[in-house]
């Protein structure tokens, strides 16, 4: 039986994507890159930072922006984003999400945020679920954001589990492929065409359930 289960948060627990791709379209706009919900795909499940740098490739613009220019940049995201997820509460968790913390939790399964966003531990307060989780990775403190394999391999670490007796949780192809390279067992929920056809997917959260991801680490 597994032993923890490795969460992502957007696109997972929560839809905040929209809110990032609205923060990133006005700091692009402003800077006069165009980028549409198309290119915004490849920023799903990255850095601010590895965002902000596809970006700036994307409209030619890396070369001229100084370091201390591309720190400004990234804050100045984040303000905006932080402003809009601000009426974001218990409404706004995905559907079966809550069920299933509630059913990890009561068979002492341990539960870890892994997360490219810093804003993790606020969104969580927000949607009064962080009582759930017996550990949030930082991901400023990591030598590398998703697709590498650092943010699981920590989120294992911190609850005190061995990385091969979890399931990592995903809605993108950056963080499935970061759970492969870990060596958790991952799930993904969206569409086989866009994840892959080698894992177990669920179309939607409602899916997913403490009997379904016990069905999937008995069949792997």
């Amino acid at each position: 039986m597994f032993k923890g289960v490795l969460f992502d948060l957007d696109g997972v627990i929560t839809d905040t994507a929209e809110y990032h791709f609205l923060a990133w379209k006005k700091l692009a706009d402003d800077l006069g890159i165009e980028i549409d919900r198309e290119f915004n795909e490849k920023l799903k499940g990255v850095s601010r930072e590895d965002s902000l740098t596809l970006i700036l490739e994307h409209g030619h613009k890396l070369e001229e922006i100084s370091a201390e220019k591309f720190a400004e940049l990234a804050k100045e995201k984040n303000e905006n984003y932080v402003e809009m997820i601000q009426a974001i509460s218990p409404k706004d968790i995905y559907p079966g999400i809550l069920e299933l913390l509630t059913e990890l939790k009561e068979n002492d399964i341990k539960i870890a945020l892994a997360s490219a966003s810093k804003n993790g531990p606020l969104l969580l307060d927000k949607m009064e679920i962080s009582h759930f989780f017996d550990a949030i990775v930082d991901p400023a403190s990591l030598k590398a954001g998703k697709p590498a394999p650092d943010i699981f391999l920590a989120a294992a670490k911190a609850v005190g589990i061995s990385i091969n007796d979890a399931i990592g949780v995903e809605d993108a192809k950056a963080g499935i492929t970061a759970i492969k390279a870990s060596g958790a067992l991952p799930v993904g929920v969206g569409q086989k065409d866009e994840l892959g056809h080698d894992i177990a997917i669920v179309p939607d959260t409602s899916h997913l359930s403490l009997s379904y991801l016990t069905t999937v680490w008995n069949e792997k």
